[in-house]
């Protein structure tokens, strides 16, 4: 008799490392591991004989690359979304693409059971199975950390130590990171006490440290069709291209790095740093490709609806009814975000330099200080009038009230 299957998110990383050995010494299961590429880079490679060698039956390496950006990252990007004002929800949108492929996965395998490496402490956890009960409630979900006897990431060394598993950190550089083609997190180690600056230099990865950018500035053209960009600096590229060179032009100039003690969905505090070069000038265009093209009501209102869209996609909270709507109001109001936004990088910073749009609601001929045929200034007092009426009425009510309290 064939033993039931396990399927394993796999990363190579210390915590899914030891997670093969430590399934198999705790459950009559087979395991199949499944790597969800969503733009690590590297880290990919090599990983189907470490796989192997832990004691998986098999490894799936699946390119999620361009469904992660087309269905996940420009859907977010879009609707402006940020969760706290300064994360761009990097590891929060690649969660469930990854846990999407890994339902698909159990499903052809004939799975009983979807194991991931996120600790108790994480959202990550919460991103996962989320996912999974959305599309595959039938399914066990196993998560080590929150029922194995290893309680820190030195112990987790120290059991891959004793196993001989090849681990890609030490207990002196035992940063916990999550990389994909959008952003880099760092956190752990000497960023748990948030008085400490970030070692850049020792850090830093997708990118350079602001003091050593370039001394002059560099331009960026960015082309959007309905609020997706569709070319770099004239040339029109596939999603996960424009991505990948945009990294690399906001990276040598020092964007992108945001340093955040972020609230997370689990109750606690924690800090985390993040490089996401491309993503910031994204972000910035985009922004102001809408303070061309929206309307005050409509702008106004889908930065309301950003801020929920933020927590959604960072409570894990994708494949929802609520946020399929949201992004149904957000597809609408971009039918007429399309335009050129030129941004200028330099030294960690990116300001707008421009932007043109065929659907501009922007009218030089109305706002223009000098003279023009079109604006009634006059008319200006009856509007003034009318919208100050409520202020002006109770302020009549309570001088006429003062006043005969002062003559009683």
């Amino acid at each position: 008799m064939s033993k039931e299957k396990v399927v394993l998110a796999y990363s190579g990383g210390l915590d899914t490392s030891i997670i093969i050995p430590w399934l198999k010494e705790n459950y009559d299961y087979e395991v199949i591991a499944v790597c969800g590429d969503v733009g690590q880079g590297k880290e990919t490679e090599g990983l189907e004989e470490k796989a192997l060698k832990s004691g998986a039956s098999k490894l799936y390496i699946e390119n999620l690359q361009e469904e992660y950006v087309r269905d996940f990252i420009f859907p977010t990007l879009k609707a402006q979304a940020v969760y706290e004002g300064k994360y761009l929800l990097g590891t929060s949108h690649a969660r469930p693409v990854i846990a999407k492929r890994l339902v698909e996965i159990a499903l052809k395998e004939g799975a009983v059971a979807i194991c991931h490496g996120a600790t108790g402490k994480g959202n990550d956890q919460v991103r996962f199975e989320l996912t999974i009960k959305a599309l595959a409630p039938h399914l066990k979900i196993i998560a080590p950390w929150r029922i194995w006897d290893i309680k820190s990431r030195e112990d987790a060394i120290d059991y891959a130590t004793a196993r001989n598993i090849p681990i890609p950190v030490t207990k002196e550089d035992n940063y916990s990171m999550d990389r994909n083609i959008w952003h880099l997190s760092h956190e752990g180690a000497d960023l748990e006490d948030p008085w400490n600056e970030p070692k850049l230099d020792k850090i830093l990865k997708l990118m350079v440290s602001p003091e050593k950018a370039p001394d002059t500035p560099t331009y960026v053209e960015l082309d959007f069709e309905q609020g997706i960009p569709v070319r770099l600096n004239g040339k029109e590229m596939n999603p996960v291209d424009l991505i990948k060179e945009l990294n690399e032009i906001a990276g040598a100039n020092g964007v992108g790095i945001s340093d955040i003690v972020e609230n997370r969905l689990v109750g606690m505090k924690s800090r985390g740093v993040y490089e996401t070069p491309a993503g910031t000038v994204l972000y910035a265009a985009h922004r102001e490709l809408e303070y061309l093209c929206l309307d005050r009501q409509t702008l106004h209102f889908k930065q309301q609806v950003a801020i929920k869209f933020a927590e959604l996609v960072y409570d894990g909270n994708w494949f929802t009814p609520l946020r399929e709507a949201l992004s149904a109001f957000v597809d609408e109001t971009q039918k007429a975000v399309t335009g050129t936004v030129r941004m200028k990088l330099y030294k960690g910073n990116c300001t707008p330099a421009g932007a043109k749009s065929p659907y501009s609601l922007y009218s030089e001929e109305m706002a223009t200080f000098g003279r023009d045929e079109v604006y009634n200034q006059k008319d200006a007092e009856g509007f003034i009038n009318l919208f100050g009426l409520p202020i002006k009425v109770r302020a009549l009510m309570m001088q006429e009230n003062d006043n005969k309290k002062g003559n009683e």
